[in-house]
């Protein structure tokens, strides 16, 4: 037997056996417990990059166009479990993978024994992302996004205190609110279309008779809200940035990827309905409208904000906001550097919220920071000036040494996740940008398109913005007057230069990365090949 085709299943079995298996642990096995998560999370590393790797070097047993389908007890697609590992959806694993193992790492200096369980917690979070990544039906793809919801609700009120409870209590509102929206959405589609395979839903939804066609389209609407809730977009994402800035350093870092969870749901469902006629959401100018408010409200949010966590929430905004405005924008060369700003903004959010965990230690006598009483105005909300989460007891306890170094190495590593965030050069950050202008210019001076002048006029307002607010906050940060020399240890500092490395790789290897992503972007125009590689053309076990 080849084991290797069993690949595609094992970042969903792995995290949920090892988090099974930590939950039966006492909490006084401090050596055991990290230890498993550990393994748990590198074994997710390589067979990520094994799956990359096989993509990129087509292997035996791949189909044609670059594509793997992992058939669940032998019931072929659309009447059994299908996983899918194709180029966006493989990317997607190793982008978790990435930014999941220095997290983990991070968190062995203190955070993961604030609360119980966290070890637990961070493996089904891990789960329901590569679960969400890979399937191929909407039913396993609510499961997954109900599995690391669960675990997302534990992950920010880990080491409760007042401010997280809050922040917590209107997340988890929000979100069982979408996933009611998501439940009767996929309701809908089924009623209409008989199927909840996303290929044979792309298949057949033309197909339907009038009145089917209209509740379908109904239950794709209303689907694709629950998937902007998630997704960050404005004016349905007024719980993210006091969620993440409450939350404590290690989970606001895993759940910069949350957002682009309902980003990647978008563009594979809208990738598969992209006809002419495509229902709504995934056509008509009030995603691209409401997408480029959402890069705008964040863009206020930025230059608004007191707290270093704050501003990183609100830049997670501006990038879902970038993604989805592109998408929607409908310019298919735009889609290769939509991809390369993905896989840039993602590891920079999640260095930058790691950052802000450390920089808190240097806020001590700081002019202009003291407690402020909770807002109640739109403008308060904005700055985030309620007062600062109170930590855990054991959240107070000496971290590391105090090292001349530290200093340096949080100034360097602020820089640079600067430069990252902004799209400065030379990292890759200011790459995918610049491409991503080059295209919408070459579109806005063929076709004449304001739609494109906006996003261009948007994308350079957020860098311009970004760079002003960032900068004002590290000088708040490392220039005040009474700062002490901050306590880190190697544990800490090691996760953050890991993510600037990575992003610094992916700068110096842009041209095969860019290569990569231009692959997945024309998959992602070809429907009709997606929907032959799940959809067999054998009869059904049934």
């Amino acid at each position: 037997m080849n084991w290797l085709q069993h690949l595609p299943v094992l970042p969903i079995v792995l995290p949920l056996v090892a988090g099974a298996l930590l939950l039966f642990l006492p909490q006084s096995r401090t050596l055991l417990r990290p230890s498993i998560g550990l393994f748990s999370t590198l074994s997710q590393v390589a067979i990520a990059a094994y799956m990359l790797y096989r993509l990129i070097r087509p292997q035996p047993g791949l189909l044609e166009h670059g594509v793997e389908v992992y058939v669940l007890g032998g019931w072929v697609a659309p009447y059994g479990i299908v996983l899918v590992v194709d180029r966006l959806s493989a990317l997607m694993l190793a982008l978790n993978a990435a930014i999941a193992l220095p997290v983990h790492v991070y968190s062995l200096a203190r955070w993961d024994r604030v609360g119980v369980h966290y070890h637990s917690l961070l493996q089904f979070l891990l789960m329901g992302l590569n679960g969400a990544f890979l399937t191929g039906d909407l039913f396993n793809l609510f499961v997954f996004f109900e599995i690391l919801l669960a675990a997302s609700y534990g992950l920010l009120l880990h080491g409760s205190n007042a401010v997280r409870v809050k922040a917590g209590l209107h997340y988890v509102a929000v979100n069982l609110t979408a996933s009611l929206i998501f439940l009767i959405g996929v309701a809908l589609i089924y009623g209409a279309s008989g199927t909840l395979n996303m290929a044979d839903m792309g298949s057949v939804w033309t197909t339907l008779s009038a009145a089917d066609r209209t509740v379908f389209e109904a239950g794709i609407g209303i689907l694709g809200i629950a998937f902007l809730i998630k997704a960050g977009v404005w004016p349905l994402n007024f719980w993210l940035p006091s969620a993440y800035t409450a939350a404590s350093p290690p989970a606001a870092a895993m759940f910069a990827i949350l957002t682009k969870v309902g980003v990647y749901a978008l563009l594979r469902l809208g990738s598969l309905l992209s006809q002419p006629e495509a229902p709504a959401p995934f056509s008509g100018p009030w995603l691209f409208y409401g997408t480029v408010a959402t890069m705008w409200f964040g863009i206020v949010g930025m230059l608004a904000a007191r707290q270093l966590s704050r501003l990183v929430a609100f830049s997670v905004i501006v990038s879902s906001g970038t993604l989805l405005a592109v998408f929607a924008l409908g310019i298919d060369s735009a889609i290769a550097p939509a991809l390369l700003y993905l896989i840039a903004s993602v590891p920079a959010g999640t260095a930058f919220f790691l950052i802000a965990g450390m920089t808190e230690r240097l806020r001590v006598n700081t002019v202009g920071e003291t407690m402020a009483p909770q807002p109640t105005t739109y403008t308060a909300f904005m700055a985030g000036e309620p007062q600062e989460p109170e930590a855990a007891d054991n959240e107070l306890d000496e971290v590391g040494v105090a090292i001349p170094a530290a200093l340096a190495f949080l100034g360097m590593a602020f820089v640079s996740c600067v430069i990252l965030t902004t799209g400065l050069p030379p990292l890759v950050g200011f790459l995918a940008k610049f491409s991503l202008i080059s295209v919408l210019l070459g579109a806005a001076m063929d076709e004449s398109s304001k739609d494109a002048w906006l996003l261009i006029v948007s994308l350079l307002a957020a860098g311009f913005a970004g760079l002003i607010a960032l900068t004002s906050r590290g000088i708040r940060s490392f220039w005040f007057s009474g700062r002490t020399t901050p306590r880190l240890r190697f544990i800490e500092a090691m996760p953050v230069a890991f993510l600037i490395v990575l992003c610094v790789t992916m700068t110096v290897i842009a041209g095969p990365v860019m290569e990569y992503l231009e692959l997945a972007a024309e998959w992602l125009h070809q429907p009709d090949a997606y929907i032959h590689a799940v959809i067999p053309a054998t009869e059904s076990p049934l």
